[in-house]
């Protein structure tokens, strides 16, 4: 990436929900976060409550509206539960700010010090697609727990299930959005194209659509870009689309060193998945090559496989983490393979659409 806004990696993900109590839960049980920090009414905070979950390297932030006015309760009306920040550590957030807007983005929060006993934490946004945010977060003279005003929290103590760090984030945006977004990344932030899928690549019978993936300097921010192709029936992403009242984030990817096992303690925890049929595990290595894992326990598990020239991954998609058809979680694990698992778009599109058809959407 070109020198005028560094990253140093993912900083957290913040969701916009209607409890962030009860979601808190829902991430722990589920997923095996912990929850290291609050924010709230006992904290002096009187607008928002956000609790913060932590597994590995991957920080969630999970914050609620305390009043019907707040930014956070009119974005979980509009978009329901949803991904309305990526936040992201630089070594400079008043620098990111600046040079990002000066190359054409629109800000959203100017740059902001917030100061206690462990440090100054400084911060600044810009706008995205959507009514999402990309915040630039400078942690260089802050040692705290999360952030000012933040209390260490010792509940909801859950064993995690393996789940090691953010892999990429997914957006999804309207037909004929996606360049120009591509774009952006490239003048604002100097992000590179990484990949490119078109509507060929990905597509069935019925819809298709439209996949380019951004990423910077360091390979570290991957953020893959979708947009609905034209077909007979709606698309996954036009559905997408529609129950999120916009352009958004889709899904994320958070790696594993060992799918097997942390899809095991997911499923044991409830959480569900995208049905593959047996048939996909019919002459798979002969498709993919050889692999370590046994085929038969990824066919129990629904553990989907595909291989480039530098090796292979594995990856698996949860069903809606919601009652509307929007955000799901994708789990991965990469044994030298750096792409997203072209191979199994069909197989993917393919399930999707079963959800879709159960749900009345396609």
């Amino acid at each position: 990436m070109t020198e005028f806004c560094p990253i140093k990696g993912f900083d957290h993900l913040e969701f916009y929900v209607g409890n962030a109590k009860q979601a808190a839960t829902f991430y722990a049980k589920g997923f095996g976060f912990v929850n290291t920090a609050y924010q709230g009414l006992e904290t002096g905070d009187r607008k928002t409550a956000s609790y913060v979950m932590e597994q590995g390297e991957i920080r969630l932030v999970l914050s609620t509206g305390l009043s019907e006015d707040r930014t956070i309760a009119q974005s979980v009306l509009k978009h329901g539960d949803a991904i309305a920040v990526i936040a992201l550590e630089v070594p400079d957030a008043v620098r990111a700010y600046r040079e990002t807007t000066a190359r054409g983005a629109i800000g959203a929060i100017p740059p902001t010090e917030e100061e206690d006993e462990d440090g100054i934490l400084r911060y600044s946004a810009i706008r995205i697609y959507g009514d999402t945010l990309i915040k630039f977060v400078d942690r260089a003279h802050y040692r705290g727990i999360f952030a000012p005003g933040f209390r260490e929290q010792q509940g909801l103590q859950e064993k995690g299930v393996g789940l090691r760090a953010i892999d990429h984030v997914v957006g999804s945006v309207e037909l004929g959005a996606m360049d120009r977004w591509v774009q952006f990344f490239a003048k604002t932030m100097g992000f590179t194209l990484l990949a490119h899928f078109d509507d060929k690549a990905i597509s069935t019978e019925y819809s298709a659509l439209m996949s380019k993936v951004v990423q910077d300097g360091t390979g570290k921010i991957k953020l893959p870009i979708n947009e609905p192709a034209r077909g007979k029936r709606k698309s996954q992403i036009e559905e997408y689309l529609e129950y999120n009242n916009g352009a958004g984030i889709q899904h994320i990817a958070l790696a594993t060193d060992d799918i097997i096992a942390t899809v095991s303690q997911l499923r044991e925890k409830g959480i569900e998945f995208l049905h593959v049929p047996p048939s996909y595990y019919e002459d798979l290595e002969r498709r993919v090559g050889k692999i370590e894992e046994p085929i038969e326990k990824l066919a129990e598990l629904g553990i989907l496989v595909d291989r480039d020239e530098e090796g292979y991954l594995l990856q698996i998609f949860t069903q809606p983490l919601e009652d509307r058809p929007t955000l799901f979680f994708e789990a991965i694990e990469r044994h030298g393979c750096q792409g997203f698992g072209e191979g199994n778009f069909k197989s993917l599109f393919e399930a999707i659409e079963r959800e879709q058809a159960r749900r009345g959407n396609l």
